[in-house]
């Protein structure tokens, strides 16, 4: 981590954004002889850069150049850590440890489910099930 210091982040095609409460940018992410910067190092030093706190940044979309050296990203300042949790995508949320992840069952087991309950349309579940064995 001492290299932390040779990071150059520079903001390009700037929006003040009023109706998603936020600012959205471009980050281009200079980073010599090292192969990547961690979001999380990202989000401290943006959040620093623009005076808000890490809950109101959000970073993602990054592509390092081939070769290294250098990385181009997006990035959301929200004016408040409310505004981030109302406006921005919960997998974003998820991802950064502001929501947790809605567990469900797998796509092909939802589909069995759904295919069984399709042959007992219009009689009581519990009772379809026994009437037609019986006949």
């Amino acid at each position: 981590m001492a290299d932390i210091e040779s990071v150059t982040i520079r903001t390009r095609k700037f929006i003040n954004n009023p109706l998603l409460a936020r600012k959205q940018m471009v980050v281009d992410i200079l980073h010599p002889g090292r192969a990547g910067i961690a979001k999380d190092e990202l989000r401290d030093k943006l959040s620093t850069m623009y005076k808000a706190t890490k809950d109101q940044v959000s970073v993602f979309g990054l592509r390092t150049q081939f070769g290294g050296g250098k990385t181009t990203g997006f990035a959301l300042i929200y004016n408040s850590p409310e505004a981030m949790k109302r406006f921005e995508p919960r997998y974003r949320l998820v991802r950064v440890g502001l929501a947790t992840k809605v567990e469900k069952a797998s796509r092909q087991q939802r589909k069995q489910r759904k295919n069984r309950q399709k042959t007992l349309r219009g009689t009581a579940k519990v009772k379809g099930a026994k009437a037609k064995k019986e006949k």
